[in-house]
């Protein structure tokens, strides 16, 4: 009898072991689907909607693996040239305007980047969904049509990151990040991003667009548009530098 509830104890335990891998997995894979899996280039136009007033921001992103991250402003003219980098968990903000380079301490991760309701964690990727936090899958939901896990990721005790809970919902077909809900520490609804247009770019599916909305601003979201995407192009490390910053284009 002891024998036989030892067993099943083992068996139970590597059933959860192996639901835990899984949901790791698939947040691997859709992590990997729209960073690439080494390197990624993309072009985005992001628009920030008030209640009052409407304003574009358009700016090229590229990552290469965790560390490494660089975002150029591209337009309006005013912000033209505005360029953030990440190598690292050191981050920086060079602006042109005044000839001046900031580095951005990890306090700053949570506010909004350029006004809008993305993060300079966001933006950045400071922190790593599959690095930093536990993952959990707590059911199966469709979106947009899309058959999805429904996923859950807590934060691991000593990770720096800037939310207290994320739940994603990713496809089973094609593992798309098709609906996230940030949360604080405490667990209220921060904001939620959802993607939809699912279109081919360099030969893979993604998100063409991507709503933010926040949970508790009436009328207040900001939309991103994905013009181009690259993935597991070639770039030297040194690319990610501040001398290059002041010079990309």
């Amino acid at each position: 009898m002891k024998t036989r509830l030892f067993i099943m104890l083992i068996i139970v335990g590597f059933s959860f072991s192996v639901k835990a891998q899984d949901a790791t997995g698939i947040i691997k894979k859709a992590d990997e689907k729209w960073n690439g899996e080494k390197s990624s280039e993309s072009y985005m136009i992001m628009t920030i909607v008030r209640p009052t007033w409407e304003r574009t921001i358009e700016f090229k992103n590229w990552t290469k693996g965790k560390d490494n991250a660089l975002t150029l402003i591209t337009a309006p003219a005013k912000e033209k040239g505005q360029a953030f980098l990440k190598v690292g968990t050191e981050m920086w903000n060079w602006m042109p305007s005044i000839g001046r380079m900031v580095k951005l301490p990890p306090s700053m991760m949570a506010d909004g980047w350029m006004g809008s309701d993305y993060t300079n964690d966001d933006i950045l990727k400071e922190s790593s969904i599959v690095v930093d936090f536990e993952h959990k899958i707590i059911g199966s939901e469709t979106i947009d049509g899309w058959d999805c896990w429904k996923i859950e990721l807590l934060p691991h005790e000593d990770a720096a990151v800037v939310w207290g809970k994320i739940v994603k919902w990713i496809s089973k077909e094609e593992y798309i990040q098709m609906k996230s809900e940030y949360f604080d520490e405490d667990e209220y609804l921060v904001k939620t991003e959802i993607a939809s247009d699912i279109t081919l770019f360099d030969g893979r599916k993604i998100p063409g667009k991507i709503e933010i909305v926040p949970a508790d601003k009436k009328n207040q979201k900001t939309v991103v548009t994905i013009n181009t995407m690259k993935f597991n192009i070639p770039i030297d490390d040194s690319f990610f530098s501040q001398q290059n910053m002041k010079k990309v284009r």
